[in-house]
């Protein structure tokens, strides 16, 4: 009889980061549906370096809008996922530039007059945030995703609690 080794591969449930980053442009109110799509379409898939960043007429600006586009509903995510003190926060900046990595900085501020911490320091090149498929988006977009809730756990110390729901009787 031959042994047959069971080959289990342990996969962590993952969002579908495009809908998600889809979802967040229209709910913001930043573009319809059909444009969000195209947008994330053209931008997170296809040639590297993306020519829509780099030749763009105002590239500072299109490159900035396009980290804050990708990096926050990312941030919005991971603090939703952790009770935030009353008057705390978190913030994403960006420091653009149009030869090198650019940094997307995620910092949480407290009310309390404690200083702000760095939770996240991404430092990348936005031409070349380009995937080949919507696989490889969510595993990038999942590392960050962890990251700053990671980071967030560390600085605030509690996991948000869920709600337990009662069942229906």
């Amino acid at each position: 009889m031959v042994n047959k080794a069971t080959v289990t591969h342990t996969q962590t449930a993952t969002r579908n980061w495009i809908a998600y980053l889809c979802e967040s442009l229209v709910t913001s109110g930043v573009m319809p549906t059909w444009e969000a799509a195209t947008y994330l379409t053209e931008n997170l898939f296809g040639e590297k370096p993306n020519p829509r960043l780099l030749c763009a007429s105002n590239a500072y600006e299109v490159t900035s809008q396009f980290l804050q586009w990708l990096y926050h509903p990312i941030v919005d995510a991971a603090s939703r996922d952790i009770s935030l003190p009353e008057g705390s926060t978190v913030h994403v900046f960006t420091d653009i530039s149009l030869t090198g990595n650019s940094a997307v900085l995620v910092v949480y501020a407290s009310d309390d007059g404690l200083p702000h911490q760095l939770l996240m320091l991404d430092a990348t090149k936005a031409w070349d945030l380009v995937f080949t498929d919507s696989e490889d988006v969510n595993r990038w977009a999942e590392e960050r995703y962890r990251r700053v809730k990671s980071a967030l756990i560390a600085v605030i110390g509690k996991p948000v609690q869920q709600p337990v729901l009662a069942e229906a009787s």
